[in-house]
């Protein structure tokens, strides 16, 4: 199993605004330069984002993407399921039912009425994932990062982004 890099990319991005003040947005060019990502793919991830309801994108010449729910809502599951799409991770093909000595029109119930205990347990485990994913937010993240960043490299990404804004007026 593995989680495409659209949601290490949107994680990245995503943390970047929470910093973009109330009103204001980020466009997607400006994110990709930053963060050294392809503008085409990220453009992919922002309108899954966007469907999903975690950003709202703002018409207009300098419009772009800002967030449109507050960080403390936003959690990691939240954007895994955004860019991945919502399929469970296991896919139980029912492998137990092509067994070379079962008698395939008398199979017992063991085989057919009970759920494959392979297939539960990694559900269970899918779950137990899902739900520490739940427990991580985009605040969560900010709040861990800004005590490990320097404030001046903080003010430097705001002033960056300003700056960029500045120069599209």
């Amino acid at each position: 199993m593995q989680f495409s890099i659209g949601v290490e990319y949107a994680l990245h991005c995503l943390l970047y605004m929470v910093d973009i003040p109330a009103g204001k947005s980020v466009g997607i060019k400006d994110l990709a330069t930053y963060q050294g990502v392809s503008e085409t793919y990220l453009s992919k991830v922002y309108t899954k984002l966007r469907k999903s309801g975690i950003v709202k994108s703002i018409p207009g010449v300098n419009g772009g993407y800002a967030l449109a729910r507050n960080p403390e809502s936003i959690t990691f599951w939240d954007i895994v399921e955004a860019v991945e799409g919502t399929s469970p991770l296991f896919q139980c093909a029912e492998i137990r039912q092509n067994e070379l000595l079962l008698d395939k029109n008398n199979l017992p119930d063991t085989h057919t009425k009970c759920p494959c205990l392979i297939k539960v347990v990694m559900l269970e485990a899918e779950e137990q994932m899902r739900q520490y994913l739940r427990n991580k937010t985009l605040q969560w993240l900010y709040e861990q990062l800004s005590n490990k960043i320097p404030e001046e490299d903080r003010k430097a990404t705001i002033e960056w982004f300003n700056s960029i804004k500045q120069k599209q007026v």
